[in-house]
């Protein structure tokens, strides 16, 4: 079986998703088990002369001026994870978990934490055999690091807290027993060395930012069905038009909704029905093109972030030194996750202004009202459009800033903290809304092809209906819609459409 290397410097979004969600096995480079044994030797070193050096001799936070002796020293660790194993709320769902885990064994490969070998392979261990701690998504700060949530995952390998394992809840001890995984006793450093960084954050934004980008080509599609529908007017998606602006979004949206429409009989060009279309028809590459700059941004950050050393203290071999400093604050993570929640928010902004066109018979060009025929004795899309209203309204308020959000902690020992943690679930959360909403447009988008009379669809667009009509059915008669609608956010998250358009028409940007 082939294993992805985990190294601490070149784990990619990409191979993270392999790992976290098609459970890809794991294996620790040579160089890094070097660099993670050079790194503890230090550590013990340091123990041995009794040196003064936080988190490995004192206490934690604003008892860091509390000296510890060597006997006390493993007590010290285990009373750190069972003290700050604080979380609340529901479990992370499992595959958030894995990242969290993958993550935080990457960030010890660096070398810069000072575990031992052994422990960090018990972590690996357990990812790689399925043991998968119950860590509660509420309780992180996000600047000491992810310390409550990471402490959950801690407690497992100390034989304490919970897992799932064969998709059974237990007791950790009970996990890693039926695993075959021994469990760990801390020793000096160890303890801090696994719950001081941002793993959690950064694992919930891998994966939303990973899923954006795929719903970011979807959002494409569902807005080029929506044009077949609505005969709208493709000279607005000329190339030229997006390159004498110069941004890299706007310009490659363009080419995805000419290359999905192409060979399409139901778009026009100006001045043949209208001289121009509504924003939410025009402006697509610019509104659409403006959030793919944003998830790029977002995705820069995250793989920086993935393959960072972010506990306290950090060990520098060569320089024999351990210098406290703050990579735990997850600043760096909250403004990008934050500004990724407002991108998406605006995918499914438009998207509803799409699904209005195509229910109101005022805007929709001659189609019947709320896409149904008969109406009156049936509502249609009425309603679909009052659900999609309600997730647009509830993510304006979910994209309000965390990262503006501090409070003080540890005695004001922590004084500023960035609430990445909590950026990173609301970007999560609006994502889960925006993928509801865009498959609202889908579902609409073939009803109102299906009344319009369809002339001939694009390459793009006919590959995505046929795959939407060999799951639903053309609604003649009012029947219960949430099936439907279901049916068709499945088919978004399964990316279906997305990879058979691109084997039609090429590469979506």
């Amino acid at each position: 079986m082939s294993h992805i290397l985990v190294d601490g410097h070149s784990l990619t979004l990409e191979q993270f998703i392999d790992i976290t969600r098609n459970h890809k096995t794991v294996k620790l480079s040579q160089d890094a088990v070097e660099r993670v044994n050079k790194a503890r030797a230090l550590v013990d070193r340091f123990v041995s002369e009794n040196k003064t050096v936080y988190g490995i001799t004192t206490g934690f936070g604003k008892f860091s001026d509390v000296v510890i002796n060597g006997e006390e020293t493993k007590t010290l660790q285990r009373n750190l994870i069972i003290s700050h194993s604080c979380g609340v709320g529901n479990p992370l769902e499992e595959e958030i978990v894995r990242g969290i885990m993958l993550l935080r064994a990457n960030a010890l490969a660096k070398g810069n934490s000072g575990i031992r070998l052994s422990t960090l392979n018990t972590l690996i261990d357990m990812l790689n055999n399925g043991v998968i701690p119950i860590i509660p998504e509420k309780g992180s700060l996000g600047a000491s690091g992810d310390l409550a949530p990471l402490a959950h995952m801690v407690l497992v390998m100390i034989g304490e807290g919970e897992a799932i394992y064969s998709g059974i809840r237990m007791t950790g001890s009970e996990a890693m027993d039926r695993a075959g995984i021994d469990i760990v006793e801390l020793t000096s450093k160890e303890g801090l060395a696994l719950i001081n960084g941002t793993q959690v954050m950064t694992s919930i934004g891998a994966h939303t930012i990973y899923d954006s980008i795929n719903l970011s080509k979807t959002a494409d599609i569902a807005a080029s069905l929506t044009i077949e529908a609505l005969n709208g007017i493709t000279d607005a998606y000329d190339e030229k038009v997006h390159i004498v602006r110069g941004h890299k979004g706007q310009i490659n949206t363009g080419k995805n909704l000419l290359s999905i429409l192409s060979g399409s009989s139901n778009t026009t060009k100006q001045g043949e029905l209208r001289v121009q279309d509504p924003y939410s028809l025009r402006c697509v590459p610019q509104v659409h093109g403006a959030s793919k700059d944003c998830f790029d941004f977002v995705k820069e950050k995250v793989e920086i972030e993935m393959n960072a050393a972010t506990d306290n203290p950090l060990i520098f071999v060569d320089e024999e030194q351990v210098i406290s400093g703050g990579n735990f604050h997850g600043q760096p993570m909250a403004l990008p996750f934050d500004f990724l929640a407002i991108g998406l928010s605006e995918l499914a902004n438009i998207s509803e202004r799409r699904l209005e066109r195509l229910v109101n018979p005022a805007l929709s060009n001659g189609l019947p009202a709320f896409l149904v025929e008969n109406g009156g004795v049936n509502s249609g899309f009425m309603i679909v459009q009052y659900a999609a209203a309600a997730l647009v309204s509830e993510n304006k308020v979910l994209a309000h800033p965390a990262s503006v959000d501090s409070i003080p902690s540890s005695a004001n020992q922590e004084d500023h903290v960035s609430m990445g943690t909590v950026a990173a679930r609301k970007a999560r959360e609006i994502m889960m809304n925006v993928r509801k909403v865009i498959a609202m447009e889908i579902f609409g988008a073939c009803q109102a092809i299906d009344l319009r009379g369809n002339k001939g669809l694009g390459m793009g667009t006919q590959e995505a209906y046929n795959i939407v009509r060999d799951k639903i059915s053309k609604i003649d008669d009012d029947r219960v819609m949430y099936f439907d609608l279901d049916r068709c956010e499945d088919i978004i998250k399964s990316n279906v459409i997305v990879e058979n358009v691109e084997e039609k028409v090429g590469k979506l940007y």
